[in-house]
């Protein structure tokens, strides 16, 4: 099992920058990718960012340029600075990661998707 726990959320003007945080514990053998999603209100769930363990990064077109995903290995952490903030980037954030855990009961490590709660971003004046 894999737990993640987000923060960093808020209130900011247009034009304003928060940073995301989430870290990942529990009985981790290895993660492969970490990434942020998000949900706006009235709209279905999109990939904002993600990076891989060798720092291959991928952005969503309405937040390259302004948005940056960072990984601490050592620390199991993912990080998104946002930038040139909107009234659209307003949502709820929710961190993933693709890993490989140990499992209760089992001998062999089993790869799973898991989330967070999600952090709200609001941008708003």
């Amino acid at each position: 099992q894999v737990q993640l726990v987000e923060s960093g959320g808020g209130l900011v003007q247009p034009g304003g920058s928060l940073r995301l945080s989430c870290a990942a514990s529990g009985s981790i053998v290895s993660i492969h990718v970490m990434g942020w999603y998000r949900r706006a209100p009235g709209k279905e769930r999109e990939l904002v960012a993600s990076i891989t363990s060798d720092g291959s990064t991928n952005y969503a077109d309405s937040v390259k340029g302004r948005f940056t995903i960072s990984r601490d290995n050592a620390k199991n952490t993912v990080y998104l600075q946002m930038n040139s903030l909107t009234p659209e980037d307003t949502a709820v954030y929710y961190c993933n990661c693709d890993a490989f855990s140990k499992e209760r009961g089992s001998l062999l490590p089993r790869r799973g998707d898991y989330w967070g709660q999600g952090t709200q971003v609001t941008v708003s004046s």
